[in-house]
Order: C-alpha cells, then structure tokens, then sequence
C-alpha cells in the first residue's frame, strides 16, 4: 500500500504530492470571517471587522508575489491514481459546513449586534466575499462531478447565495460558448467590470432558465415543477432567506440582499478575468473550434490557487472539464494574470488600471490582430485605433 500522498505509476515512476496538506488553506481561509466579529466582540471596536477583507485584497496578493509561481505537473499515468484518492474529495465535502456556517453566522451576528454602518459595509463585504468567491468556487468545482453527492452539494453550498441556477449554466452554457462573443461570461477588450456586470449577471440567469427550459421539454416536463434544476435550489435558498427573517426580524432583508448582491459580483470578478478579450475562432463549416488551454487566462501563483482548489490553473479547466482541482496542468506559453485572482479583482474595480495592466497582455497574445480578440461592439473602432490593431485574417494562437 502507497503512502498518503503517494503514487506510483505503471511505469514505477513515482510522485509525491508535496501540496496535498496545503489544501488545507481552502478550507481556512474561508475561516477568517470569524475573525472580525470575534474580535469586535471582545474589544468592541468595529473596525477590527475590515481586517479579514483586508486580508483577502491585501494580503493574499502580496503573499502570491512573495511565495511565487508553481509550474510543476503530476506524470500523466499517476492522474487516475491521484483522482480516485478520497482525501482530495473529502476536502471539498468539508468546506461545505464551514461556508453554511460562515453565512449563518454572519446572518447571526448582525441580526444580534448594534453594529455602526460601516462595521454592516464590513460584514456585508466580508459574508459575500467568503460565500461568493469560496462558496460560488466550491459550488463549481462540485457542480463539475458526476456522483450525487457532489452534486446536490453544489446545490446546497449555492442556495444560501440564491445562485443555484450557477451548474447548468455553467456546465453547459459558459463551457459551451466561452471565449465568444455569444457568452455572457466572457469579458470583452475595452469593457469595463461594472458594464460587464450589467451583462453576465442577467445574461447567465437567461441562459440557465432556457437550458433548463429545454431539457425538461426534452423529457416531457413542464418547466415550472419539481424536476426543474433551479427551482430546487431556489426553493431551498427562500427556506433559508425565510429563516433568517423569521429569527430576527425584517431588518436583514437588506443585509441579505446586499450579501447577495456582493456575493454574485465575486463570480462576475472571476468570469471577467478568466477570459478578458480572448477570442476562439470559427472553422470553414461556421462551427467555434474546440476550447483550447489558451481560450483562458491562467494564474500558477500558489497561495491563491491552494486557497481555491487550484481554480486559477483555468486554462486546463476549460480545456479539460472532468479534471479534478488536484490532477489541473500547467501549460508553457499560456495567457497570464500578474497576480492571483484577488489581486486582479482589486485591479478590475479600478478600469482604468485594470486596462493598463491588462491590454497589453492580452494584445500581445492576440499578435494584435483583431480577429484573435473578443472586442467591446462599442470600442471597438476607437481601440483598433489606440492600439494600432491590425484587421486581418485570424493567426494560429499558441496552445
């Protein structure tokens, strides 16, 4: 029998997988919104509650410039052996309590305190920030799986957010269509968060209902029934919604709410830039060719990626689908972020510099030819003249 956290190919090859105890940091990290209240609790000082998001936009991008970059791949004849092991899988099983817990807590607390408007800000930003960015990740990396369990834990892990339409839409909407102008999850060359917000979170939503719409046509089921994907988790996100209310009052229907709010832009941060400007090209039949490592911006920054189930290796997710976090690839030449996924969230909120860092990047991986690049419709004109962009025939992007 193989050691805990090693694998033995056909071959006799053998891998260690040094970062099997660092998924641990997944399920901390989501931990530190405990952190500010209890701290509040004991000092009564309501700034003490920014510090866990300053934890999140602060330190975690230094800690990703200051810990670096890895590039390392398990052999390929390990993968199967890597994958079937539960403890990766039991790791993602055990975040589930920990977010349920998080977003009642964070219900608990600020239907229970007299807390200053700021220190509601804080909470707001920090209970959507731990549910949106840890519990919407979870949600994907389980709403990926075939087993029921995983599954109906996607479910659950969603519906505190009201996002449980987020597995359909994914799955077979965004995989189907990024990198394309038809995706509403996918970001454009000139377009800015706050524009793109106003197009992914209703486009998503209409995109799910259809899919969802459809299937039960197929199999001779009204839409509206229990058999419907998203009814079931909506159904369980009003029961929970409810619940808070009947506890402690009608004065957290706005602190829902706003978590809400929060919670789905830490999507809408991620789909912007996994996918900002980059464009899949179309064959001689009219068909967009297969989705390829290089249709995604990829981050190997390490505590990032152990702090979101390898999420930011994005390229070989897309690619590769039915991967599980612990068996994702790094690929040579792929499109880059400078940063973890925090840390281009922070940058995304300010356009103006998020342009400057990330134009460029993006220009010099499309050749600067237009037909490799997702353009803004409406900058688009002005921006193949700011940046000299060449229209001509689409060039072969490196994989």
């Amino acid at each position: 029998m193989n050691k805990a956290g090693v694998f033995i190919g056909p071959s006799g090859v053998e891998y260690r997988d040094r970062k099997r105890p660092l998924w641990m940091v997944s399920l901390l990290v989501p931990g530190t919104v405990f952190l500010g209240p209890l701290l509040y609790m004991a000092t009564g000082n309501a700034l003490l509650l920014w510090l866990p998001l300053a934890f999140y936009y602060l330190t975690i991008p230094v800690l990703d410039m200051l810990i670096g970059e890895d590039q390392s791949n398990p052999p390929e004849e390990v993968v199967p052996q890597l994958e079937a092991d539960h403890f990766y899988r039991w790791m993602t099983y055990a975040l589930v309590p920990i977010l349920l817990g998080a977003y009642l807590f964070g219900m608990w607390f600020v239907g229970t305190h007299s807390l200053p408007l700021h220190g509601v800000i804080a909470m707001v930003l920090m209970t959507g920030t731990i549910c949106g960015a840890a519990g919407i990740n979870l949600g994907h990396e389980l709403g990926h799986k075939k087993t029921r369990i995983e599954r109906w834990l996607a479910k659950l892990v969603l519906a505190p957010l009201g996002y449980g339409h987020f597995p359909i839409e994914h799955n077979k909407g965004h995989h189907r269509d990024v990198a394309t102008p038809e995706d509403p999850a996918s970001s454009r060359l000139g377009e800015n968060i706050w524009k793109f917000a106003a197009r992914e979170i209703p486009g998503t939503f209409k995109r799910a209902w259809q899919l969802e719409k459809a299937r039960l046509q197929k199999a001779g089921k009204p839409a509206w029934s229990v058999h419907n994907d998203i009814l079931q988790p909506g159904l369980l996100s009003l029961l929970i919604w409810g619940s808070v209310i009947a506890l402690f009052g009608w004065k957290m229907v706005p602190f829902i709410a706003a978590v809400t709010l929060w919670s789905y832009l830490q999507l809408t941060s991620a789909n912007y830039v996994e996918h900002y400007g980059l464009l899949r090209h179309k064959d001689a039949n009219g068909r967009y060719e297969r989705t390829q490592p290089h249709h995604s911006w990829n981050s190997n920054h390490m505590f990032s990626n152990w702090a979101s189930f390898h999420l930011q290796r994005h390229s070989d997710h897309h690619a590769h689908p039915a991967r599980r976090y612990q068996s994702l690839r790094h690929f040579e030449d792929l499109p880059t972020l400078p940063n973890g996924y925090f840390g281009m969230f922070l940058i995304s909120y300010i356009p103006p510099l998020w342009f400057r860092v990330m134009d460029k990047r993006l220009l010099e991986k499309a050749d600067y030819q237009a037909a490799n690049i997702n353009f803004d419709p409406a900058r688009r004109a002005a921006l193949i003249r700011k940046y000299a962009i060449k229209e001509s025939a689409p060039t072969q992007q490196a994989a």
